[in-house]
């Protein structure tokens, strides 16, 4: 083997082992590229072919050639005699295959090398950063925080294989990141684009609860207890809708876990937001009452279908408990139910007539 195929088949392996790129796909990408280059010498016909075998780690760069008795075409057909100079043997109507001498256009073959390479590496490398970010969609993913942007606050994140930025936007508000921080993330979709690959990421989706949810408790996790709802004011509050078919079971009562250690530790984690789970039924009205949690409900009219609309009646002394911090409670219950709520206190209608 010559000094320059060694270095050539060194080459691929070490980008398998230090770039994870597969020698195989290199192996492919050049082929294709040397073809690619030398048919230009031979009049752009497809009769260059371009062997690479790893294993034995061999190249042979060869051209196939018709065997004629008159020639049409010099860069394609050989007459008899010039065919037998290669093979003894060769016939008109046959072919032959000539070994070219890689060392003719060796400057050619080291210039394609050395892009495909290049090209190979940044596809590869993009393809694994798609299929990592793709692997983790949907997923709570911790991250490294790279660096803050001054001007907008907005954060690179650095996730795996790949970066993402993290906007100001979707950041729990008042929540001061650093750079090197370890920061749990939501991925809430990934695209592929002109650029690369892209995660979309956020701390304040309703799916990073859930996640921490499922994480924390094995009976989410396994399916006994399902999460049917979440909804979710970052850094303030979130609203949990849980469920389980096997009535022996208390949802509510395995979220929280013994003396609230499993939600504790989930409050922990989104610096101090509250949480409230609640359970979910299929009747709406029994749903909306306990989504109107902690205040007491009365009673729940369903007004309208389509659209969900209802009107629930709660103490007098609820009524604020209800609404809650500037409406912050019953637009929990709507996001959680699917239903737009009318709080009413059950002396009557207030801050307006009734025709």
């Amino acid at each position: 083997m010559s000094k320059a195929n060694k270095e050539f088949f060194e080459a691929l392996a070490l980008m398998e082992q230090e770039k994870g790129i597969s020698a195989e796909y290199l192996a492919e990408k050049i082929s294709n590229a040397i073809i690619t280059a030398v048919k230009k010498e031979y009049g752009g016909r497809e009769i260059v072919f371009c062997d690479i075998d790893l294993e034995k780690q061999k190249m042979k760069v060869y051209v196939r050639k018709e065997v004629a008795l008159v020639v049409e075409d010099e860069y394609s057909q050989l007459t008899v005699e010039q065919a037998r100079v290669h093979k003894k043997n060769a016939v008109a109507g046959g072919h032959i295959d000539i070994a070219l001498n890689t060392k003719n256009f060796g400057r050619i073959m080291a210039q394609t090398c050395k892009h495909v390479i290049r090209q190979g590496i940044k596809e590869a490398e993009k393809g694994q950063t798609l299929a990592d970010f793709q692997s983790r969609n949907r997923e709570l993913v911790t991250a490294t925080v790279e660096r803050i942007d001054p001007k907008t606050g907005n954060a690179t994140i650095n996730i795996g294989r790949g970066e993402a930025v993290l906007l100001k936007s979707e950041q729990v508000p008042d929540e001061v990141l650093r750079e090197g921080d370890q920061v749990k993330v939501y991925v809430v979709d990934v695209k592929d684009s002109e650029k690369g690959p892209k995660a979309i990421i956020s701390r304040t989706h309703p799916g990073l609860v859930k996640r921490l949810f499922e994480m924390e408790v094995p009976e989410i996790f396994d399916g006994t207890i399902e999460i049917k709802a979440v909804s979710r004011q970052a850094g303030a509050k979130s609203k949990l809708a849980v469920y389980s078919a096997n009535e022996e079971i208390d949802a509510v009562g395995a979220c929280i876990g013994q003396r609230g250690v499993r939600v504790n530790k989930i409050v922990e984690e989104l610096a101090g937001e509250k949480i409230e789970i609640i359970k979910y039924s299929d009747d709406p009205v029994a749903f909306i009452s306990e989504a109107l949690s902690p205040a007491k409900v009365v009673s729940v009219e369903i007004l309208s279908e389509e659209p969900k609309t209802c009107r629930a009646t709660v103490p007098d002394s609820q009524l604020s408990l209800a609404i809650g911090n500037k409406g912050q409670n019953v637009r929990l219950a709507a996001r959680l139910t699917g239903w737009k709520i009318d709080i009413r206190p059950e002396s009557g209608y207030y801050g307006e007539d009734e025709e």
